[in-house]
């Protein structure tokens, strides 16, 4: 048992005999990293709070401002509200939760942490999945009075998805239940059934009270019934996930190219697995190059071996081809490469996920563009039992958890989560907001993405376009219904006809009679829509085509989407630029009165959503401008475009 008085005498007999032993001792330490979660109110900032103050690491003038902050902002009456140790947001204190993620450092004379406190209310899930995702234990702690709750069992559900096997069950507030040991019991029996229904196989409970510091640093006299470690105690001798790393095949993603001089080139990055030592052979992915290390530098000096955990810089013999994004591997145990996955995601935004909408995908270093498919089903962690049932769902909204596939535009370096955070875990990113909308784990790639493969032609694209003497491209006419989107790429279309160009003119009602005549109009069907004509056009511009298109796609995501499937300067947005009253009052197809009078649903304008372009290369006011003059203006911009189309 840690007497940590004791401890901090030895300390400091130890300064004042040898300094130097005592920073040799202190720079060797191992570190954990670790989170405190579950229900709201279940005590968690308090429980860090007094970690801090019991493990002596707050200054005299801090532990006056918690004494002064305590009867200002407290809950704890005369005493100390350790909370505020770590609530610090002017939020958090005037409503007594905690709201955003708090990392706190401390240290004992056995090893360094870092602690995050995670809040408990549903409505940040998405915070404490951030706290969690570089985490090595979890303290998941129940209010005695209450038991296990459904925050509880979701967040004990987050915690063994994203990797954490370490667990403490943290009985809190054992002195407002009078320490009854039957009730810690009964607690810890819901729980073990609840944690064997979703995979947890083992953890360690433990009584305490945050609050009066029961079975935190020291055995309670309250507790005598109880005869496992306290907290700390558990904490300073538990395994470190990074002693596991060490153990894997190596793997570094390349975070950049290091060339300070003519005379130096070498490639940097953090080691997530494994060693790597001069001499070992290597292979870069995804290009599959390979060669020998040379150096491994680091800012002080050359290393004979670096380690999971260490930032540095790998020198090699030949001068292969790697930049950010690339991974380097073992030469004889590389990892996999794919376009295709099954992945477990989290989502974290507010608006539900579309299925089928590209977003950023975010893997180590690595950036690309992913669309992700319809949910094979929701974990319901709600269900009577919190088994984790499946349920059938078509998206998946705030804080749910699914699996669902997922395609990228170009093959990324990957292993599954379970056997590498690093090159498994994935955040998306949305493409026009840029905030983070899921957390994601791979979990395989797909069997048809091993057996399709790019077939090598003889004809080139360019082939095709030099044989027809122009430019590929697309120009992409956008609007709301009635703008007058196809009556202008009609027009133009005639015109470069006349001029010898070779076109196509891909209709959004012409392309709903056959290739897209299985879908609807929600706001998935609209994306799978443009998705679709996207691709087709695409191919056409292999063949050489200038290609025009004329459809609503009202959603920037997708038109971005397009343009980002084709080469720079192939693009061109086109926006028929029509008020809606205007568009209204023409109503050619008779769809606004259908629309008005509830017939038709998902309506562009009326129930569902126009974003206009805000950077489109050719604006077309039809309220000021002809369709034949807007014609010939755009045939004009595309004759000076380029040169040769």
């Amino acid at each position: 048992m840690t007497d940590q008085t004791d401890v901090i005498y030895q300390t400091e007999a130890l300064i004042a005999q040898d300094i130097d032993a005592y920073l040799d001792q202190h720079q060797h330490k191992t570190m954990l990293r670790f989170i405190t979660c579950g229900s709201v109110d279940d005590g968690k900032s308090t429980l860090i709070g007094r970690l801090l103050y019991d493990s002596k690491v707050i200054f005299e003038d801090q532990l006056a401002a918690l004494e002064s902050d305590s009867r200002k902002s407290g809950t704890q009456g005369e005493e100390i509200d350790f909370a505020l140790l770590v609530d610090g947001l002017a939020a958090e204190r005037e409503q007594g939760i905690t709201i955003d993620v708090a990392y706190r450092f401390f240290n004992t004379e056995k090893r360094k942490f870092i602690v995050a406190d995670c809040p408990g209310h549903e409505q940040y899930t998405r915070n404490m999945i951030t706290g969690a995702s570089t985490a090595d234990l979890a303290v998941i702690l129940i209010d005695a009075r209450k038991g296990v709750l459904v925050q509880t069992r979701r967040h004990s559900y987050l915690c063994h998805l994203i990797g954490i096997r370490n667990i403490v069950l943290a009985v809190n507030k054992m002195d407002l239940v009078d320490y009854d040991p039957a009730i810690f019991d009964a607690i810890v029996k819901d729980y073990t059934e609840f944690a064997r229904s979703i995979g947890i196989e083992s953890f360690t409970a433990m009584p305490i009270s945050g609050f009066k510091g029961d079975n935190i640093t020291t055995a309670s006299a309250n507790t005598p019934w109880y005869t496992g470690p306290t907290l700390i105690e558990h904490l300073e001798t538990v395994e470190v996930l990074a002693s596991t790393d060490a153990e894997k095949p190596f793997r570094m993603p390349a975070q950049w190219v290091n060339r300070p001089n003519l005379d130096f080139r070498g490639f940097s990055g953090l080691i997530a697995t494994g060693s790597v030592k001069p001499g070992d052979a290597i292979r870069v992915l995804p290009s599959g190059k390979t060669s020998t290390v040379t150096r491994v530098v680091t800012l002080d000096a050359d290393l004979d071996q670096a380690v999971a955990g260490q930032s540095v810089t790998i020198c090699l013999a030949d001068e292969v081809d790697c930049s950010r994004g690339d991974v380097i591997a073992l030469a004889d145990n590389p990892p996999q490469a794919a376009d295709q996955f099954e992945a477990t995601l989290v989502w974290l935004n507010d608006e539900a996920m579309i299925p089928g909408r590209a977003y950023w995908l975010k893997l180590a270093t690595q950036t690309v563009s992913a669309t992700v498919q319809a949910p094979k089903y929701v974990v319901n962690v709600n269900d009577a039992g919190g088994s984790g049932s499946q349920l059938a769902a078509k998206t998946l909204d705030l804080n749910a958890i699914g699996v669902a596939e997922l395609a990228t535009d170009k093959p990324i370096v990957f292993e599954p989560y379970t056997q590498s955070r690093t090159l498994g875990g994935f955040v998306l990113v949305d493409k026009i907001t840029n905030a983070t909308v899921a957390a994601g784990m791979l979990n395989f790639s797909l069997r048809r993405a091993q057996n399709v493969h790019w077939q090598a032609l003889d004809i080139t694209r360019e082939a095709h376009a030099a044989s027809k003497n122009q430019k590929p491209g697309v120009l992409w006419f956008t609007g709301l219904s009635g703008s007058g989107k196809s009556t202008i790429a009609n027009l133009v279309e005639k015109k470069l006809h006349a001029l010898g160009k070779h076109t196509f003119l891909l209709d959004g009602d012409n392309v709903r009679h056959g290739l897209n005549k299985d879908l609807g109009f929600t706001e998935a069907d609209r994306i799978e829509n443009i998705r679709r004509v996207g691709e087709v056009a695409r191919l056409m511009t292999d063949a050489g085509l200038i290609v025009l298109t004329a459809f609503i796609s009202p959603f920037r995501a997708e038109r971005e989407m397009v343009r980002g499937l084709l080469a720079d300067g192939e693009f061109l947005e086109v926006f028929i630029d029509t008020p809606l009253e205007e568009a209204e009052r023409r109503d050619v197809k008779g769809l606004y009165k259908k629309a008005r009078s509830g017939q038709l649903k998902n309506f562009t304008g009326i129930d569902s959503p126009y974003e206009a372009p805000e950077n489109a290369e050719i604006r077309v006011d039809t309220t000021r401008e002809s369709p034949e003059a807007a014609a010939e203006r755009i045939v004009d911009h595309l004759l000076g475009w380029t040169p040769t189309i």
